[in-house]
């Protein structure tokens, strides 16, 4: 299998889970059993309303979910079963650091469920703790070298959080940051990993405003004969406005394919059925138009 993805890829992703535990639900881990069918139930929703979406404007081969095995195994079955592209996290939730969420059995778990990406998320500042950087690039390329070998793609997520110098030189400007330091940050960052030798086939990327930097960081993931490589942007739970300026100046930058919007697309209409202020149709529904809109966004700017 070459190395890369050159398809659309307009991704759904819901796997969410120490955040989505306590922010949705305000539950404390570790969950009863009730409390854990009570979150699954919930990511069964958010995904009938990827499955509406399918019925409306969004071209089935493109479409994907990422979900996590925790919460979402069952949906994860179906998904393949139905021949969507699926993504699944392997990485701890919550934790700074990036671990395996099985230990040494992530290799087993892939395998269970064989999925179209196995996706890490990441967050690393080539400017930030070298013993912490190291730490995570060895298991990053324990992940990689997994991949390579079993024809399984790769998915990363990379988030670059500012280190505290970095802030004072932006003076606690977060959008300061974003816009001065955070694009080459990334290019760095990337650079970093492939040069140790951990090889995605897609790059999920934080929004970037400007077109130049999404131009500038696709050099960068596809440098040194790497021409295949797709980078997706994510949607960071923005607002839906800053959604929208970030999928509008990715689309038409070739090597972008397309976008893993998520918290932005479901958090309002899981709210509004756990308060009763929506019926689980209506909450269906609201995540649907979302998907959509986002898809119709970006195949426009293209």
């Amino acid at each position: 299998m070459n190395l890369g993805y050159t398809e659309s890829l307009y991704l759904l992703p819901f796997d969410h889970r120490g955040s989505y535990v306590t922010g949705m639900f305000h539950f404390k881990p570790p969950l009863t059993a009730d409390e854990h069918d009570r979150v699954a139930r919930s990511k069964r929703l958010i995904y009938d309303g990827f499955r509406e979406a399918l019925t409306g404007a969004v071209p089935a081969a493109c479409a994907g979910i990422l979900v996590d095995e925790e919460f979402g195994a069952d949906i994860l079955r179906d998904a393949t079963s139905s021949g969507y592209v699926t993504a699944v996290s392997v990485e701890k939730s919550g934790s700074d650091e990036f671990e395996f969420e099985y230990g040494d059995a992530f290799a087993a778990h892939l395998e269970a469920f064989n999925p179209t990406f196995a996706k890490v998320l990441v967050r690393y500042n080539p400017q930030g703790d070298v013993a912490l950087n190291q730490r995570q690039t060895a298991r990053l390329k324990q992940l990689s070298d997994h991949c390579g070998a079993t024809a399984q793609r790769f998915m990363f997520e990379l988030l670059v959080p500012a280190t505290k110098a970095q802030m004072e030189h932006v003076r606690a400007d977060k959008n300061a940051y974003d816009d001065q330091l955070r694009p080459g940050l990334m290019r760095q960052a990337i650079r970093a990993l492939q040069d140790a030798g951990i090889e995605p086939d897609v790059w999920k990327i934080e929004g970037l405003d400007r077109r130049e930097d999404c131009e500038q960081l696709v050099e960068t993931v596809r440098r040194d004969g790497r021409s295949d490589i797709g980078c997706i942007v994510l949607g960071r739970g923005a607002d839906e406005k800053k959604v929208v300026d970030w999928l509008e100046a990715a689309a038409p930058v070739p090597g972008f394919i397309g976008f893993a919007v998520g918290r932005t697309t479901f958090w309002d209409a899981v709210a509004g059925f756990e308060s009763k202020k929506m019926t689980r149709q209506e909450a269906v529904s609201r995540i649907a138009e979302r998907y959509c809109k986002w898809v119709k966004i970006f195949r426009k700017s293209a």
